[in-house]
């Protein structure tokens, strides 16, 4: 009695069971394919860059300290701190009247030993006074013209002027103070354009880099946060020797700068492009699958099916992942939606295009 019982109970269930799993491996809920978003392979440069990338940090161009050269009263400032100077403009007046005074005494010192050497000479001509007495003369003569030229050179120091094009930092000393010559520092001035980068990257990337820089000039580009704009520079500096105690060695980019969107101290994302893949096969990354045998994505074939596809994959640029075999151009790829798939699973794409666009896109392929 039992068993008469057990027996088609047994049956039922195996029948539901078997209804089920091929119906189920097939579509997906309620019959329709499982929804999906799809993304097409396209074929495309992609720049070979350091990753991650490096932090660098801004620097001046050139920096120079402001020292008076004569000391003294300071008579006149000619900028404002934080001002933008262009080479030769005048920083600082340094009271000229002492110097004038030096120079004005020594002048008329230099034309009375002028006087005196003409006359020495006459009589040195004429036998009448001794070589030494001629060269005395001649000497006071010659130091009196150096001590002139001295002055003039020291007339001209009361007058500073910018050396280069750049932007002045702190003002040290104002209008009225005394300054000392050379150890009182009145200004800084930062040279930004152009401007340097330094940046550090691993030691196993500088056989690449020498080989790179010696074919072309290495792009690099600078990131910061709520820039309008990506500075775009040149890599111009290698240094000399690997850091042994952190195994990176120091580079330098140079931007033109003429924006002054970088300025010195500030911190910044370097993006350095060492190469450019040619013609390769791109996909989203969030394509890509990790499995059992290895990456897959699934594809899109045109009849609504999804297919595993085996791939290998290389770099990865701006969330787009290279297909180095596997793939296709033009080959739609599910971006979302690969755990309710399958091999062989009806899908419905949920994206901008629709299911006819990307069935008669597959097709053409």
């Amino acid at each position: 009695m039992k068993n008469s019982i057990l027996i088609p109970a047994l049956a039922m269930v195996a029948a539901i069971l078997v209804n089920g799993c091929s119906g189920g491996t097939k579509k997906g809920a309620g019959g329709e394919g499982a929804p999906v978003l799809v993304a097409q392979a396209v074929e495309t440069n992609v720049p070979v860059l350091i990753n991650p990338p490096p932090v660098g940090h801004v620097m001046p161009y050139s920096t120079v300290t402001i020292r008076p050269q004569v000391g003294g009263v300071i008579s006149q400032v000619h900028f404002q701190e934080g001002q933008e100077v262009k080479k030769d403009d005048r920083l600082f007046t340094i009271d000229p009247r002492p110097t004038q005074a030096a120079l004005a005494r020594d002048k008329a010192q230099l034309e009375n030993a002028e006087i005196q050497f003409t006359r020495e000479q006459k009589l040195f001509d004429q036998k009448l006074v001794s070589q030494d007495e001629y060269d005395t003369s001649k000497a006071s003569r010659d130091t009196l013209t150096a001590t002139v030229q001295s002055d003039e050179l020291n007339l001209s120091f009361t007058e500073i002027r910018a050396p280069f094009d750049g932007w002045t930092g702190s003002l040290l000393f104002h209008e009225g103070n005394v300054v000392k010559s050379p150890d009182d520092t009145l200004l800084t001035i930062n040279q930004i354009h152009p401007i340097y980068v330094a940046f550090a990257v691993p030691e196993q990337y500088l056989p690449e880099i020498k080989r790179e820089m010696r074919e072309k000039t290495l792009k690099v580009q600078a990131i910061f946060q709520n820039m309008d704009a990506l500075p775009q520079g040149e890599l111009t500096f290698i240094d000399n020797a690997v850091d042994m105690t952190t195994g990176t060695i120091q580079l330098k980019a140079t931007f033109p700068n003429e924006d002054n969107t970088l300025w010195p101290g500030q911190f910044v994302q370097v993006v350095l492009t060492l190469s450019d893949l040619t013609n390769a096969i791109v996909v989203p990354s969030q394509a890509v699958q990790t499995g059992q045998n290895g990456q897959f994505v699934y594809v899109v074939k045109p009849d609504l099916t999804a297919e595993e596809r085996p791939v290998t994959v290389g770099i990865t640029y701006q969330g787009e992942t290279v297909a180095q075999s596997g793939l296709k151009a033009g080959e739609m790829v599910v971006t979302d939606g690969q755990l309710r798939l399958a091999p062989g699973v009806k899908v419905s794409v949920k994206s901008a295009l629709s299911s006819t666009n990307v069935a008669a896109t597959a097709a053409q392929k």
